[in-house]
């Protein structure tokens, strides 16, 4: 079996599993709950390297989260994209959290040479320029940083970024335009 052959076939069985479970089928759903655990886990990992000890946590929110929202899933639509764009929220969530954590105990001018490095193109100030990045989104409210972070990071379509976020196509565009107007604010320092 091709590697999309399998990747079709795990689809497949985890979104039956988690409709089974939907639908009151325990053992259905304890099962599917392990699988997602051990890839949740997986993708954590990878993305976590600087912080281990908040993978474990990360895993246990976004099971949480699945399901809560287990009643907004649509059979239609990809399961594996359903439960990942929920982790990557949960992640964003975290990065939001540690932003504005660290952002407390940082000077006033670490803050501005932060500001200065977002611009940087140097490799090795990528990492400081996502750090400072998500600093600031995170002073956005959700429906500016949202459309932000799915159309311009993550490279989703308006149209796409709506479903995700569940506003409208026109509320998108002005989240996204009223965003980076406050970003740039931010960056001058005039807020």
């Amino acid at each position: 079996m091709t590697h999309e052959g399998r990747a079709d076939h795990v689809e497949i069985e985890l979104r039956e599993s988690f409709l089974r479970g939907r639908d009151g089928d325990s053992a259905a759903y304890q099962g599917l709950l392990e699988v997602l655990t051990a890839h949740l886990r997986a993708y954590f990992k990878r993305r976590l390297t600087a912080m281990p000890d908040e993978v474990e946590d990360l895993v246990q929110e976004t099971l949480l989260a699945i399901h809560n929202k287990r009643h907004t899933y649509q059979a239609s639509q990809p399961f594996t994209a359903w439960v990942y764009a929920i982790g990557k929220y949960k992640l964003i969530d975290l990065f939001r959290r540690r932003a504005v954590r660290e952002q407390r105990t940082d000077s006033i001018d670490l803050l501005a040479e932060g500001a200065a490095e977002l611009f940087s193109t140097a490799d090795s100030d990528a990492a400081e320029a996502r750090r400072d990045l998500h600093k600031l989104l995170a002073q956005l409210p959700d429906r500016q940083r949202l459309p932000i972070v799915h159309t311009k990071l993550e490279g989703l379509s308006v149209a796409e970024a709506a479903r995700a976020t569940g506003m409208s196509e026109s509320a998108v565009k002005v989240g996204v335009h009223r965003g980076l107007k406050a970003l740039a604010a931010l960056i001058r320092g005039e807020t």
